[in-house]
């Protein structure tokens, strides 16, 4: 069973990209605990011990630029290659060693040398940032064990494995969020949250400021493409097109707040709060006596000060939708909503509120994880009701599963077929918000073929609604634009057309068997890009993309776009006045102990999420679902 023990960090450090130590804390109390566990155990056992050791920055520094070295990148390979050595991450053969990583310490002015394991490795910006949290000695013993033996990286959750070896350790899950949370300070990720009512009627100032203040922003609108047909027909000109080198702009660390984070939120080395805006307000304001609650009640941690002044509850329902529609008799639609309810309640006092939930049963909904601030006291098919504690500011009240209620927002079917090695002939067949009645409304709905392994030349068609733009790798049809959103009615969109794509690069040969090796497929149908022959440099995603797909059956150079590639075309849109899956909040219901006055407002949106349309025509992954007798 895993351990129950609380995340405790016995060091940090923050490297620039220049592999130079920026910020480094180490935490004694809790090193003094990985030292007293060290010593009972090498009393205990009579195998190699437990060195109780922690390196200097330089030594760390070193390290970590021989471990880069070794490994190819920061983050390393994450699967075994020929170049791997024995007690390395790589050795491992675990993804998950990209990001939990191990180093080995050489002692300054000696031959000695030992392990530092586990450390969360995170990236932000242009710092790493490396989390050192403690672990029992038996278990750093079980990894230093596994690392060296030539059959490990075995299959998830089997004995002795990487997997079941963390999933005794919790503390692995703190100190993640320990290091995610540090990465959003130093590169000013973390501001104060913001809501700010419209003085309109307008629900999307209501929702524009929930989202944005919680830090769930709305889905971005569609952005217009470099290249825009003046008519639904359209072509580029030849000529290479020069990318610009992206560059990370360097930000120095603020570590006075960094600081004051640390020595509020775990002073002794244990998280307590990660939630930097409290941290942010005690230090700016300070306590008063004012700001004391009545003896008799207790003040929850998660609520620091008591609000004064206009009272209100505004809670938002936010879902996304997530879809692969097929069109196929033999491959089932498959669609799914991830939703959470965001909350902000300036409440005088330390009152609690009970909320209702309803639509539950038609939604099939399943409850992911609450605030900790919530007590689930009534539970029915159909309703649930939740009494909480309100904390300070914005705050997501619950996240949750669910099913699509009524119809998709989005169906309909998408064809292409290669007419010719650079030709293309496409149809697109849509049915928008079919079903849906008003308050629902469709702010925008954009849909993009994308084609990453193909320049497109030019296109022609003429769709019944909309506007078409091009890209240098995909099309945009712009079917509902922001600001010309549709309520209370559905239409039908379709879009029939052909597209070219400039010619090939190399000349290609005949069509292979499908005996033929990956790499040999690979070598012959390389995208149109010139490929750098002096750059030998492994690249460590199409490796593992390649071990993990190892067992997949090749095709013959005949697949118009690129090996194993499929052809696909992904809609982007957001739906304002109601849910997907049928949740609601009835703000009516909402009730508050001791009895206030404040009003309860409620706004709702969904919008998509990874939403493919697969084309009918071609290859389409799917999964066969269990039968159930």
């Amino acid at each position: 069973m895993p351990s129950s023990s609380p995340c405790s960090i016995r060091a940090l450090w923050i490297l620039s990209s220049q592999d130079n130590v920026a910020f480094s804390r180490r935490f004694p109390v809790v090193e003094k605990r990985w030292r007293l566990a060290c010593a009972r155990e090498n009393e205990r056992s009579e195998s190699v011990s437990v060195q109780p050791l922690l390196p200097t920055d330089p030594e760390l520094v070193s390290a970590f630029s021989e471990r880069k070295r070794r490994e190819g990148s920061a983050q390393g390979f994450g699967i075994r290659l020929a170049e791997s050595t024995q007690g390395s991450d790589s050795w491992v053969d675990d993804p998950i060693t990209r990001h939990i990583i191990s180093l080995s310490i050489k002692r300054e002015g000696s031959e000695e040398e030992f392990m530092l394991w586990p450390l969360v490795l995170h990236t932000k910006g242009s710092y790493y940032i490396i989390i050192l949290p403690f672990v029992e000695p038996q278990q750093f013993k079980a990894y230093e064990k596994l690392c060296t033996r030539s059959d490990c990286g075995g299959s998830v959750g089997e004995e002795h494995s990487l997997s079941s070896l963390l999933y005794n350790l919790p503390c692995i899950t703190g100190a993640i969020m320990v290091a995610h949370t540090v990465g959003d300070i130093i590169t000013g990720d973390v501001v104060d949250p913001d809501v700010v009512i419209s003085s309109s009627a307008s629900v999307g100032g209501l929702l524009d400021s929930l989202t944005g203040s919680i830090g769930i922003s709305a889905r971005a609108k569609p952005v217009a493409a470099s290249v825009a047909a003046s008519s639904t027909s359209g072509a580029s000109a030849v000529g290479a097109i020069a990318m610009d080198a992206s560059k990370s702009t360097f930000r120095p660390i603020d570590k006075d707040a960094l600081l004051t984070f640390l020595s509020s939120s775990m002073p002794f080395g244990t998280p307590l709060d990660l939630d930097f805006a409290h941290v942010s307000v005690i230090k700016a304001n300070g306590f008063s006596s004012s700001d004391l609650p009545p003896a008799e009640l207790k003040q929850p941690a998660w609520k620091p000060y008591l609000h004064k002044g206009k009272q209100r509850m505004l809670f938002m329902i936010h879902e996304m939708i997530n879809a692969a529609m097929y069109d196929r008799d033999e491959i089932p639609d498959s669609i799914s909503i991830t939703g959470q309810v965001n909350c902000r309640a300036d409440l005088e006092g330390l009152p609690d509120v009970s909320l209702p939930l309803s639509g539950l049963k038609n939604a099939s909904m399943e409850i992911v994880s609450f605030h900790y601030c919530v007590q689930v006291s009534e539970h029915g098919d159909d309703k649930q009701a939740l009494m909480f504690s309100p904390p300070l500011g914005n705050f997501v009240l619950m996240r949750y599963q669910a099913l699509c209620g009524p119809d998709p927002p989005v169906k309909g079917f998408y064809q292409l077929s290669m007419v010719s090695e650079d030709e293309g002939a496409f149809l697109f067949k849509l049915q928008l918000m079919e079903g849906y009645r008003a308050p629902f409304s469709m702010d925008f709905c954009t849909v993009s073929m994308p084609f990453p392994r193909r320049r497109v030349l030019s296109f022609d068609g003429n769709p019944s609604t909309g506007t078409v733009s091009m890209t240098e790798h995909s099309l945009e049809w712009k079917i509902v634009t922001s600001g010309r959103g549709i309520t209370g009615k559905s239409i039908e969109a379709t879009f029939p057309g052909t597209i070219k794509f400039f010619p090939r690069t190399i000349q290609r040969g005949p069509s292979l068997p499908r005996s033929v090796s990956r790499n040999t497929v690979e070598e012959d149908t390389h995208s149109d890009a010139e490929q750098d022959t002096s750059n030998n440099t492994l690249n460590i995603e199409e490796t593992l993309m390649e071990k993990m797909n190892k067992d997949l059956e090749s095709v013959d150079l005949e697949e118009p776009f690129c090996w194993q590639a499929y052809n696909y075309a992904k809609v982007s849109f957001k739906i304002i006045g109601g849910t997907l899956s049928g949740m609601s909040i009835d703000p009516k219901a909402v009730s508050i102990y001791p009895a206030l006055k404040a009003p309860v407002e409620l706004s709702m949106q969904a919008s998509s999420g990874e939403y493919i349309l697969w084309n009918t025509l071609g290859k389409c992954p799917s999964t066969v679902s269990p039968k159930v007798y």
